[in-house]
């Protein structure tokens, strides 16, 4: 039984450890440069805001105190295929597998702590709860049975 115990406790562990990985690569502060599928991605801060370029084309400008992304990376070579960004006025999405890329804003000032992608939406963890992003809408996550990784 003490063998079983340990074995599952091992197990476990192995698997904490694993997630805790995954969350790691995904959540960044890094400026880039990222490779996507719509060209490279380079935020740069310029004064007190930041601005996304997309090939040395301004993409998107935004405050915040701090870079912090959470990138959904691609099979392909390794590219950022989305990207969901942190600014001052809430996470704004950036969707590099459309041409030209897809910039959403959600609207909702929140700091996301963790971020899941399944299919075409986000669900993404804040102090205020569990939302879901998808096409424009961001919609407050009830108890459910659904399971993200």
């Amino acid at each position: 039984m003490k063998r079983l115990i340990l074995a599952a406790f091992t197990a476990l562990n192995a698997l904490a450890a694993a997630s805790f990985a995954t969350y790691a690569h995904a959540q960044s502060n890094a400026p880039g440069p990222f490779v996507t599928p719509s060209g490279e991605l380079q935020f740069v801060r310029d004064n007190h805001d930041f601005v996304a370029t997309l090939d040395n084309a301004p993409l998107d400008r935004f405050s915040a105190k701090a870079l912090t992304h959470f990138d959904d990376i691609g099979n392909a070579n390794d590219a950022v295929v989305r990207s969901l960004v942190q600014t001052d006025s809430g996470p704004v999405l950036y969707d590099f597998r459309r041409h030209p890329p897809l910039v959403q804003r959600t609207g909702r000032r929140m700091t996301v702590r963790r971020v899941f992608w399944q299919g075409d939406e986000v669900v993404m963890q804040s102090a205020q709860g569990w939302f879901r992003f998808m096409h424009g809408d961001l919609t407050k996550l009830q108890s459910s049975t659904t399971t993200y990784h």
